[in-house]
């Protein structure tokens, strides 16, 4: 019986369909309930980065409890770093989302308000603090502008890890990383709640934090 509703399945031409639901790994990243929930979220619903899935998988053995995180665009990914590094600051441009997440962020968390002006205080919110720190996310607005500041507040050994590098419009960005020195590591392939594939990259230096 099984052999057969499958051979009627191959025949419909969604047996392949059936089969990615059914096991997969895209059922085991959790891109289908990130699909139907429209969430960054993992097969038990738990909050991850909205970065291509291959990133995940790379970066997350290389976190720890040292690591100060800042992230240009808060969200579940605040969730998810903070659970794995000593610190996340973020600043978010949009008001309505940034009093949904702060009102759940977890304590190791900080999460700032600008209002988006290109070149303005959103992409300069990374010195803030006054401090120096091991990762820079790049997932917001103005992600040019963003790029440059980020390297003036990383450590030594610290990374930038920018989304959707393969989006024209950021090239800029990418390019004045890659005339400092920074070296590329790009992971192509799908991201939550998406069906088409993204880019992640991350921009390091040698003796980096990721061990790269």
């Amino acid at each position: 019986m099984r052999k057969f509703v499958w051979y009627i399945l191959n025949k419909l031409h969604i047996a392949s369909i059936v089969q990615l639901v059914l096991k997969s790994g895209l059922k085991e990243d959790g891109w289908f309930k990130s699909y139907y929930t429209k969430q960054a979220v993992d097969k038990e619903g738990e909050p991850i980065p909205w970065c291509t899935y291959p990133f995940i998988k790379f970066i997350e053995p290389r976190l720890n409890f040292n690591m100060e995180v800042f992230e240009y665009g808060c969200g579940n990914s605040t969730f998810w770093y903070a659970k794995r590094v000593k610190s996340v600051t973020s600043v978010e441009h949009n008001r309505a989302w940034y009093d949904l997440v702060s009102i759940k962020s977890p304590k190791n968390s900080k999460i700032i308000y600008k209002e988006l002006e290109y070149g303005g205080a959103y992409s300069k919110a990374v010195f803030d603090e006054r401090r120096k720190y091991h990762i820079v996310v790049i997932d917001g607005r103005d992600r040019v502008n963003c790029a440059k500041n980020a390297v003036e507040a990383l450590h030594n050994n610290g990374v930038v890890i920018f989304d959707n590098t393969d989006r024209e419009q950021y090239s800029n960005g990418v390019e004045y990383l890659l005339v400092l020195g920074f070296k590329r590591l790009d992971f192509h392939g799908l991201s939550p709640v998406t069906a088409h594939n993204n880019l992640t990259s991350i921009f390091y230096r040698e003796n980096n934090c990721l061990g790269i």
